[in-house]
């Protein structure tokens, strides 16, 4: 779903002169950031709209090949991209930030989860990312290094629909990213450990090649990379490269 804000009045802009919109594919942890740049973008340009389309890379990605229109497309892994740019859909993509995992457990912590090792007990209930998505991937690779089995009783398509599982109590743990755990606001615990550094995930951005907004597009890029950007990612706890 394209969710938006914003006047919706005529761009104004010279060099975007009959775009009302840039639609934005973005990873579902970037939910948070990326409506509030969206609100600076849109500020900055006025009678421009930025809608965005915030779910699973792996989703985003196939959705773009499949022919969804879009102007920016920002992914939670490089492999999420390499879709796109092996569609030809976008080139030259950048690494703009980077994220690792920490246990999501919740306030009261019933199972009493205080490492990784902890999700391997087949008494405690663990939600993962399926393994298909960035969030998955990466928990596959921390459990890896780990020497880790763990059997979820639950496998969700993203990041958001994983953390919602601790927050509402149906799970006793689950592997989020650490900018999720900031992002809930207290409703549940973050426990970082140390096999997270080696399941970094890097957030690549691109400008889609057929992007219907033109100019404005490389724009909200150009937000994205720049120090304002910056200063908003990393006070979400995002790390930039």
């Amino acid at each position: 779903m394209l969710s938006g804000c914003g006047s919706g009045q005529p761009a104004t802009s010279a060099s975007s002169a009959g775009v009302k919109e840039v639609t934005v594919f973005a990873a579902a942890s970037l939910t948070g950031t990326f409506t509030e740049l969206g609100k600076a973008f849109e500020a900055a340009h006025p009678g421009t709209t930025v809608k965005f389309n915030f779910g699973s890379s792996a989703t985003l990605a196939q959705q773009l090949v499949q022919g969804a229109p879009a102007d920016v497309f920002a992914a939670a892994s490089p492999a999420t991209m390499k879709t796109v740019t092996d569609a030809s859909l976008a080139s030259a993509p950048t690494t703009f930030l980077r994220n690792k995992l920490q246990i999501a457990v919740p306030v009261d912590n019933p199972a009493k989860v205080d490492e990784l090792k902890d999700l391997a007990d087949a008494k405690v209930k663990v939600a993962l990312c399926a393994e298909q998505v960035p969030c998955g991937a990466a928990a596959v690779k921390a459990l890896d290094a780990a020497g880790l089995k763990v059997t979820p009783v639950t496998l969700e398509q993203d990041v958001k629909a994983t953390l919602t599982k601790v927050e509402l109590g149906e799970v006793d743990a689950a592997l989020v990213y650490k900018t999720d755990v900031i992002a809930s606001a207290g409703k549940v615990t973050g426990i970082a450990f140390p096999e997270a550094d080696k399941a970094i995930n890097d957030y690549p951005i691109a400008t889609l090649a057929k992007a219907p907004a033109g100019d404005l597009a490389g724009q909200f890029v150009e937000l994205v990379l720049s120090q304002q950007g910056k200063d908003v990612l990393t006070k979400a706890g995002f790390e930039v490269p």
